[in-house]
């Protein structure tokens, strides 16, 4: 599975807001994490447009998670910057049409969806944030 640098730094980004805990301006999170300043506007962005994070301007403002760090998950992050977690050709696994012989292969392509939206849905940013992935064993 090809993890998009861009579904890395916004789930880096949303722990580094989830470790702060208030709000934080772009710049410092973009520091605190390695990530081109630029480039985590238009993430944060997409975050802000999936109610995922909460901004305001002006010298007190910044941005923020609008739900608990324990209610927010990987694969909720990730879907925000990138759409379908998995998607074969462009296509969702669900939808692909094969020539008789091959229809078993969109069955694969399902469950591997299946297996990864498990491992990202149980990963909470809390568990990120904590170190604690005991939801992984």
């Amino acid at each position: 599975m090809h993890v998009p640098g861009k579904a890395d730094y916004a789930i880096r980004a949303v722990a580094e807001l989830a470790r702060r805990g208030e709000p934080t301006k772009c710049r410092d999170v973009a520091q605190a994490q390695d990530i081109p300043l630029k480039y985590l506007v238009n993430i944060l962005s997409d975050l802000r447009r999936a109610r995922i994070v909460r901004s305001q301007r002006g010298a007190d403002g910044g941005y923020w998670l609008m739900r608990s760090p324990d209610k927010l998950t990987l694969a909720e992050v990730m879907e925000a910057v990138m759409g379908a977690l998995t998607t074969v050709g462009g296509e969702l696994p669900g939808e692909l049409d094969y020539l008789p012989g091959n229809e078993v292969l969109s069955q694969v392509w399902v469950t591997l969806d299946l297996r990864i939206r498990g491992v990202l849905e149980s990963v909470t940013v809390a568990d990120l944030v904590s170190g604690d992935l005991a939801s992984l064993r």
